[in-house]
C-alpha cells in the first residue's frame, strides 16, 4: 500500500479493506485498535509478548491474527505480515527494536490516537459534524482535570466523555453508538510522541488544549528531558479556539508561544494569583474567569470560592489549579459559570489522590499514592507541610534531590520504602540532615505498609499528618499505585482497630479541607 493510499484513510467510511496492519501490544489500548481495524476490514496481526487470557480468546473472534513471543528484536512474523502501518500501544518507546525497524524501513507508525482521529466521524452529532476534541496533558493532574472538565461540560448540557490515558481508549469513545458532543482526551507523553509522527493530510486539530505543568518524568522512555518536553508541547499543535497554559510554569507558556495553531486561537492563562485579562485566577478567595466575557478589561465572573472548595476537600493548591484549568476549557466551550459551580458541588477526587483515609488520635492519614513523581509529591508536601512523609519506589531515572532539598526539608520525618532507597536516603543526608529518616526494608509486599504505619504511628503526634506521597512508581513492590494506596489504607485501619483508635473509615467530605 502506498503512502497516498494511507492519506486517503481519513474517515470511518473510507475504504480500509486491504490495509495490512500490525498492532503492537494487547492491553486495553491494543485490543481497541485491533477491534477497530478488524471492524473496518483491515488485515490485522497483533504482536505481543504477553496477552491477557480474555483478549487472547477474543482476537480470533474479531477476525485478527495473534502472535505471542519475545519482541526484543523484530519477530519473523511481523516482517512476514508486510505491514502498511504499525500501530503501537503507548508502552512501546521510540528506541524499541520494532519501532526503530519500522521507521527505518519506511513503514508508517501510528498511535491509537491518530487512528481514532482518522475515524472520528463514525458517529456524528445532530449537526452532522464529529465530536469536538479537548486535549489534556501535563506531568501531573491530567486525570483529575480530565474528569473535572467532562463533569463541567455535562453540567453545561453537553454530551461529553472522558477518555484516553484516563482508562477508556479514545477509539471506544469514538465508536460509542450514542455519540458525543465533546471528547475530553487525556494524553500521556507517550501518546503525544506517537501523535507527533502523524503525516496525514488532516492532522489532529483540537477545539481546546492544555499542558498543566512540566517536570522530570518518563526520562527512561523518551531518552531526555528535551524529548519529553517536546512530546508534551505537541498537545497545542493545530488548536482552534483556546490554548490553556499555567502562568506559574513558564515552560507551558513557551509551548503555546512556539505552537503552530489555527488563526484566531487564544492563549488563556491560569494560576492561583489575581488574573489579568484573558486569564483565570483567584481574587480574595473567589475563583474567577477574566477571559471569557466581553468586559474582561475591568470585570470578572465568579465561578466558585476557595471556602466552598475547602468544604468539599478540593482546596489543596494543586487541585485548585486543576479546577482553574478545567474551568478554562469548559468556558471555551461556552459552559456557564453556574454550571461550573454545580459541577464542583458534586465532584469528588478519585481514590489515592490526597485522600484522607483516617483521622484518629489527632493524626490525619493521607493517601496520595498517585503522586508517582517528584513534581506530584511536591504538590502534596505543599498542601501538608511538616508531614511525616512516606516516600520511595521506582524513581524512573528522575533525580529526587531537588524535592528533598526543597519540600522534603520541612518534613517532620521521612519513611523510605522501595528498592531505590539509597538515592533518597543520600539526598536527605546531604540536603536535609535535620529530618529523621527511617527505612523499611521489608522483602514481602504484604509487610511493607504494616511497618510503615507502625513507624509513622510512633512519630506522629496530635495535629500531625502522615502523608503517603511516594514520588516514585510502585511496580518494584506493588501491582500499581492503587494497590500501594489500598495497602497503606488497610494497614492504617488495621492498626486503628487494634489500638481501639477512632474510626478509620476515612471521609471524602472531611470538613477540614485536607482531603
Amino acid at each position: 500500500m502506498t503512502e497516498p493510499r494511507l492519506d486517503a484513510l481519513t474517515s470511518w467510511h473510507a475504504d480500509w479493506k486491504g490495509l495490512r496492519a500490525v498492532v503492537l501490544g494487547l492491553s486495553v489500548t491494543g485490543f481497541s485498535v485491533a477491534d477497530t481495524l478488524a471492524e473496518l476490514g483491515a488485515d490485522v496481526l497483533v504482536a505481543t509478548e504477553t496477552a491477557d487470557e480474555e483478549y487472547e480468546r477474543l482476537i480470533p473472534v474479531i477476525g485478527a491474527q495473534l502472535w505471542t513471543g519475545p519482541l526484543t528484536e523484530v519477530a519473523d512474523a511481523v516482517v512476514a505480515h508486510r505491514a502498511d502501518v504499525i500501530i503501537a500501544s503507548p508502552g512501546f518507546p521510540p528506541h524499541h527494536p520494532v519501532i526503530r525497524w519500522a521507521r527505518e524501513s519506511g513503514i508508517a507508525v501510528w498511535g491509537d490516537v491518530e487512528l481514532a482521529w482518522r475515524v472520528r466521524d463514525k458517529v456524528r452529532r445532530p449537526d452532522g459534524r464529529p465530536a469536538d476534541w479537548v486535549l489534556i496533558t501535563g506531568t501531573n493532574g491530567k486525570t483529575t482535570t480530565t474528569q473535572l472538565t467532562a463533569t463541567m461540560l455535562v453540567a453545561g448540557g453537553l454530551r461529553a466523555a472522558p477518555c484516553g490515558n484516563i482508562g477508556v481508549p479514545v477509539l471506544d469513545a469514538v465508536r460509542d453508538p450514542g455519540g458525543f458532543d465533546v471528547l475530553v482526551v487525556e494524553l500521556s507523553s507517550h501518546q503525544l510522541w506517537y501523535l507527533s509522527l502523524q503525516t496525514g493530510p488532516e492532522p489532529l486539530s483540537p477545539y481546546a488544549s492544555v499542558c498543566l505543568n512540566l517536570a522530570d518524568d518518563h526520562l527512561e522512555w523518551h531518552g531526555s528531558f528535551a524529548a519529553y518536553r517536546d512530546a508534551k508541547a505537541f498537545v497545542y499543535e493545530n488548536t482552534r479556539v483556546a490554548c490553556v497554559y499555567n502562568k506559574a510554569d513558564v515552560a507551558t507558556r513557551e509551548m503555546v508561544e512556539d505552537a503552530d495553531v489555527v488563526e484566531g486561537c487564544r492563549a488563556i492563562g491560569f494560576d492561583l494569583g489575581v488574573p489579568g485579562p484573558s486569564d483565570l485566577g483567584v481574587v480574595d478567595g473567589i475563583v474567577v474567569d477574566r477571559a471569557f466575557l466581553d468586559e474582561r478589561r475591568d470585570s470578572a465572573l465568579e465561578l466558585t470560592t476557595v471556602a466552598d472548595l475547602a468544604a468539599r476537600g478540593l482546596a489543596a493548591p494543586h487541585i485548585v489549579a486543576n479546577i482553574l484549568a478545567a474551568s478554562a476549557l469548559a468556558r471555551a466551550l461556552d459552559v456557564a459559570p453556574a454550571a461550573i459551580r454545580d459541577a464542583l458541588a458534586s465532584f469528588r477526587l478519585d481514590p489515592h489522590r490526597i485522600e484522607v483515609v483516617s483521622v484518629a488520635g489527632g493524626v490525619t492519614w493521607v493517601d496520595d499514592s498517585k503522586a508517582t513523581n517528584p513534581h506530584a509529591a511536591a504538590s502534596s508536601l505543599t498542601a501538608f507541610p511538616g508531614a511525616v512523609w512516606v516516600v520511595g519506589g521506582l524513581l524512573k531515572g528522575v533525580d529526587i534531590t531537588g524535592l528533598v532539598a526543597g519540600r522534603g526539608a520541612s518534613a517532620k520525618a521521612a519513611i523510605v520504602i522501595g528498592v531505590e532507597r539509597t538515592a533518597i536516603t543520600a539526598a536527605f543526608a546531604r540536603h536535609a540532615p535535620a529530618v529523621p529518616v527511617f527505612e523499611v526494608d521489608a522483602a514481602q509486599t504484604e509487610d511493607v505498609m504494616a511497618q510503615v504505619v507502625e513507624l509513622a504511628a510512633g512519630i506522629a503526634q496530635d495535629g500531625d499528618v502522615v502523608l503517603l506521597a511516594p514520588a516514585a512508581a510502585s511496580f518494584d513492590q506493588f501491582a500499581s499505585y492503587a494497590d500501594r494506596g489500598h495497602r497503606f489504607a488497610a494497614a492504617v485501619r488495621e492498626r486503628m482497630d487494634r489500638t481501639d483508635g477512632e474510626g478509620a473509615g476515612g471521609d471524602d467530605d472531611d470538613p477540614s479541607g485536607l482531603g
